[in-house]
């Protein structure tokens, strides 16, 4: 098969069924059963679910895995530059050959049959996840959790929802109490879950789902707890006391993550050592990640460049939190969001720490905000802001008037995946 085969495959994928969010399990029963039921097959699963840090949270528990000489399969959403990134098996992104042939027979049990695009992707990735050895099956929701594709698993080994916010509200629900319902469905009657740092309202409705399903519960606060002592990470749990460096991944927001990953691998039966592969081995990109090669950190010079993916009020606040941390530098945004997002949400609290916003739109994305939308949010909570035509554009003229400035590209994970095809 050539290079291209997935892509076209994809592509078709795209053309036949939508890229739509359509909440229902229907569908997705109908093609496993027509593939045999892959999810059945498949190494014992970690379910992770909730609004934010669920993909830095499974990087961790990998790379606890892996430190320990396990492996484990990886399924995230949605991918950066290729969509290989979204299947792993045994620690290895799926190669083309195995992908192409793997869509191809999930277009064909599927056939002519209505079937969203994540659907049929998904039910690729337990097939993939079916045909390969592996210790551990990591499942990351794709949205909510209760009717998420992933969410076909009877009996997992563990599920791990991490802090719960609004975000798809017109999915999900208006209320932290409502989105915290779908997130809690990824609970399995007995199943252990392990719960990171929540509003009361939301443990509440997790801990009511836990009781009515005999799902024990292992929650930040209760069971487990984190904080920084001399620049050292500390974790407790009813096993003991871990002294850890500081996770590798950059934020404030990465302890609550690496305490969520630490209290499943402890669960599990993990020990000192795998923990502290967690915290300092873990790989995830555009949740702060600092550009250290391409086009774009060529053109800044001097100037520190950044990328982050997050795209709702949480995510932000995890973003301001980061730069309180950072020595004092000018700070100036080059920002790109869909137009399904809290745009004013997002901006208010990354006011206080900048200088200027340069708006641009998603290149490739329907539904992208227009730049000039973008600029109207900023401005309407105090950001300085201007329209221009690419993030090359936006980045040359912010180092024009400041060579030394810090710039955070960020907004999507779509636009944090075009910066990374080119800059990665």
């Amino acid at each position: 098969m050539s290079a291209a085969s997935s892509d076209i495959l994809l592509d078709r994928m795209m053309s036949l069924h939508p890229k739509v969010i359509d909440l229902t399990l229907d569908r997705m029963w109908r093609i496993l059963a027509a593939l045999d039921n892959p999810q059945t097959r498949i190494p014992p699963v970690i379910h992770v679910a909730g609004t934010n840090g669920k993909g830095s949270t499974q990087a961790m528990i990998r790379a606890g895995l892996e430190g320990a000489g396990k492996t484990a399969h990886a399924y995230t959403s949605p991918h950066l530059a290729r969509f290989h990134e979204r299947i792993r098996l045994a620690g290895t992104l799926i190669d083309e050959a195995k992908l192409s042939d793997i869509l191809d027979r999930c277009l064909a049990a599927n056939g002519p049959d209505p079937i969203t695009y994540f659907e049929i992707t998904t039910a690729a990735g337990f097939v993939a996840f079916a045909e390969t050895l592996a210790d551990y099956t990591l499942l990351e929701v794709g949205l909510g959790g209760r009717l998420d594709a992933t969410n076909v698993v009877d009996a997992p080994a563990l599920s791990v929802i991490t802090p719960i916010d609004l975000d798809h509200q017109q999915f999900l629900g208006d209320t932290i109490t409502a989105i915290a319902g779908e997130k809690a469905g990824i609970i399995k009657r007995g199943v252990t879950c392990v719960v990171g740092p929540q509003q009361d309202e939301a443990l509440e409705v997790i801990e009511t789902t836990a009781a009515r399903l005999g799902a024990p519960l292992l929650v930040h606060g209760q069971h487990w707890h984190f904080w920084e002592e001399r620049g050292r990470y500390i974790f407790q749990d009813e096993n003991g006391l871990l002294d850890l460096p500081m996770p590798n991944l950059a934020g404030p927001h990465q302890m609550q993550n690496a305490g969520s990953a630490l209290a499943a691998l402890r669960h599990l039966g993990f020990d000192e050592d795998a923990c502290e592969a967690a915290v300092t081995r873990a790989q995830w990109p555009a949740r702060m990640q600092r550009l250290q090669n391409g086009p774009l950190v060529e053109a800044a010079t001097q100037a520190e460049l950044w990328l982050d993916g997050g795209h709702n009020p949480h995510a932000a606040r995890a973003v301001a939190r980061t730069f309180e941390g950072l020595p004092e530098r000018p700070t100036h945004l080059i920002c790109g969001m869909l137009n399904t997002k809290d745009v004013t949400g997002f901006m208010a609290p990354l006011a206080p720490f900048t200088q200027s916003l340069h708006a641009v739109s998603i290149p490739g994305q329907a539904a992208t905000l227009a730049a000039s939308e973008t600029v109207a949010a900023a401005k309407s909570v105090g950001i300085k802001a201007v329209e221009a035509a690419s993030v090359a554009e936006a980045l040359a003229q912010i180092t024009a008037e400041d060579a030394s400035a810090r710039v955070l590209i960020c907004g999507s994970l779509y636009l944090a995946g075009e910066i990374l095809k080119e800059n990665g």
